[in-house]
């Protein structure tokens, strides 16, 4: 198992895939910036190439459209490497004819080819983000997605760098070179791909429906089946609107508000420095999250991207003041610290918002539905790209709005959206929450939960409950989400209720309280279970009032033995000493803690069979685990 996402690198089952992928976009932009290469070798006036800049991404994107419901079908339906095998050997033969229109200079089936190009990258789409969760581990999702977010980011940038210099450095060989060039990249990703292991099919037995229109939305409505999983595909949508609408503009920007030359280069540096931000910040999610799926952060980055997005307004409102600069003159120049700054900011928090939900949507996504949801991701993304084109185009030539404007109406539109979305599901916003406050209060060394809590199905965590902070403890150590059995007073506490509500606790009650609400959460609890989900409970029934564990009461005892599902005992230490414990009065409580960042531990053991726990052998487990001597 990894423990971090480089090791990853490491093994047969990611590595091989992680190239695949990075040398096929790499190979995609290779081919895009050669013909815009070729172009300026043809001589062309510059009205052909508007046209061909304004037609080549609605060629490349058109067969999302069209082939993305037949994909994830297909991807749904056959072994995992066979289909990539498949999509690769495609791109070999599509580079080959790609490489006769460079050759005779033929501009026609070089946007045929180009058709092709996105043809087989909407079907290798499915495929690149339901393998994931095939191949590793819930734990190890959060990383593999930074990686693979990264691999893609930095692919494409230097795809568009190596593009761009076949004709500048080749001159009148670049037919010659581009050509060889697209075919051998081709060629490699195939014979990499060929070590990918083989990953079962999700859904075999499935009829496919060549009908893309009904099947189009048959996907999208199996897509928005789940609140938070369709409210993520939104997040992600929304990312690619953003990243489109920026992307599309940095060209004008650095001419005309930096004051970048027109072949100074000062283009492609600002495009590295959003790229580079973006697959730093894809790599970050891992350790930002401790190796769960944390949707926290995705609040988180929404923020960023909006601050950042905003300054890149304030930073240079109008035109640069000096023109016909190269990119050492930029750097040099006044106020260019802070739209570096600005630039990174937005790629980094990007990817704070991105991998997360592009997590979140794998793992609650059931693996026979997975390739053909990722479908209607692609065709959702495609619809909010065409959406952002019609944007910049409205906002610059309607509201005769300049780029930096632009950037800051995108700005307030981010902030929209986010709020939007988070009001739908305020699963996010709390997850952002409680993310912040135990990152903020606590140093947690989580030991033994990757071994112990299972991958998937049902499971009953118990654990000693020393603190009100240790459910939020729990919810970031463990990779799944955990819905917690609670005292139903503290549920019911104004102005906290909603976000036990959105966190999906389960209230309880003592039977002398209220027996309804006993009995309800009792049966709560079952469906949670039956439904496949992990219930936390402490069964002490109340907080410790001396720092030890009192007895364990036979409401788990009751749980078992209407559904007898593994139980993995847990054992919290350090935290009796925390304000949010019951060591100090209710006035001492109030004061500022004694340590930030105090360091506790959370340590899990090996499941006990449902048919054999009893409440005092769980009591029993727990006290060994926090070290209690026998």
């Amino acid at each position: 198992m990894a423990h971090n996402q480089f090791e990853l690198l490491r093994q047969r089952r990611f590595l091989p895939f992680f190239l695949t992928q990075s040398l096929g976009a790499f190979n995609d932009n290779v081919y895009r910036q050669a013909i815009i290469g070729l172009l300026g070798y043809m001589a062309v006036s510059p009205e052909q190439q508007t046209l061909y800049t304004n037609l080549a991404p609605a060629i490349f994107i058109l067969p999302y459209f069209i082939f993305s419901a037949t994909a994830g079908q297909i991807a749904e339906k056959l072994e995992k490497s066979r289909l990539i095998r498949l999509t690769t050997g495609m791109e070999i033969a599509i580079m080959s004819l790609a490489a006769i229109g460079f050759m005779t200079q033929n501009m026609i089936v070089l946007l045929a080819a180009l058709f092709c190009t996105g043809l087989q990258s909407t079907l290798f789409g499915p495929v690149k983000y339901s393998i994931l969760p095939s191949v590793l581990k819930p734990e190890e999702l959060t990383g593999g997605n930074g990686l693979v977010e990264m691999g893609t980011s930095m692919s494409i940038l230097i795809g568009m760098i190596f593009g761009g210099l076949i004709f500048a450095l080749a001159g009148s060989h670049g037919p010659v070179v581009a050509s060889v060039a697209i075919i051998a990249l081709a060629i490699t990703g195939n014979l990499v791909s060929r070590a990918i292991p083989s990953v079962e099919a999700a859904a075999p037995d499935l009829k496919i429906n060549w009908n893309p229109i009904p099947e189009s939305l048959a996907i999208m409505r199996l897509t928005g089946k789940q609140p938070a999983v369709r409210n993520a595909v939104v997040g992600i949508s929304w990312f690619w609107f953003v990243g489109t609408v920026l992307t599309a503009n940095l060209l004008n920007y650095a001419e005309a508000n930096l004051g970048g030359a027109p072949d100074s280069g000062l283009y492609i540096f600002v495009l590295a420095l959003f790229s580079i931000g973006t697959g730093v910040g894809s790599l970050l999610c891992e350790r930002l999250s401790q190796r769960t799926v944390e949707i926290g952060l995705v609040p988180l980055g929404a923020l960023g991207m909006t601050i950042f997005c905003g300054d890149l307004y304030f930073a240079r409102p109008g035109a640069a003041p000096v023109s016909g600069l190269d990119i050492p003159g930029f750097l040099s120049a006044a106020g260019s610290v802070r739209i570096i700054i600005d630039l990174i900011g937005i790629g980094l928090f990007s990817g704070f918002f991105l991998v997360p939900l592009f997590a979140l949507v794998q793992s609650r996504t059931p693996k026979r539905e997975l390739s053909r949801v990722i479908a209607g991701v692609n065709i959702q993304n495609s619809v909010f790209i065409v959406l952002a084109a019609g944007f910049g185009i409205a906002a610059q030539r309607l509201l005769d709005l300049s780029v930096p404007e632009v950037f800051g109406l995108l700005a307030i539109m981010n902030a929209v959206v986010a709020i939007y979305i988070f009001a739908l599901v305020p699963e996010f916003f709390m997850r952002f929450l409680s993310w912040i406050i135990a990152k903020a209060m606590y140093r947690v060394e989580v030991k033994g939960i990757e071994e112990h809590v299972p991958d998937e199905g049902p499971a009953l965590l118990v654990c000693n409950h020393v603190s009100y902070m240790d459910p939020l403890v729990i919810m970031g150590a463990v990779p799944r989400p955990t819905r917690f059995v609670m005292y139903y007073k503290i549920f019911n506490t104004p102005g906290a209720r909603w976000v036990f509500r959105t966190a999906r606790a389960i209230p309880i009650a003592g039977a002398r309280e209220d027996p309804a609400v006993m009995e309800a959460a009792f049966v709560e609890v079952d469906r949670a279970l039956a439904e496949g989900e992990i219930v936390g409970i402490f069964p002490e029934g109340k907080l410790t009032t001396d720092g030890e564990i009192a007895e364990f009461k036979a409401g788990v005892e009751r749980i078992l033995k209407a559904r007898p599902v593994p139980v993995v005992p847990m054992a919290l230490k350090n935290l009796w000493r925390s304000m949010f414990s019951k060591r100090d009065s209710r006035l001492g409580r109030l004061r500022l803690p004694r340590h930030f960042r105090a360091r506790i531990e959370l340590i899990a053991g090996p499941p006990i069979p449902g048919t054999q726990a009893t409440a005092a052998l769980l009591e029993e487990k727990v006290r060994r685990l926090r070290g209690d001597n026998p």
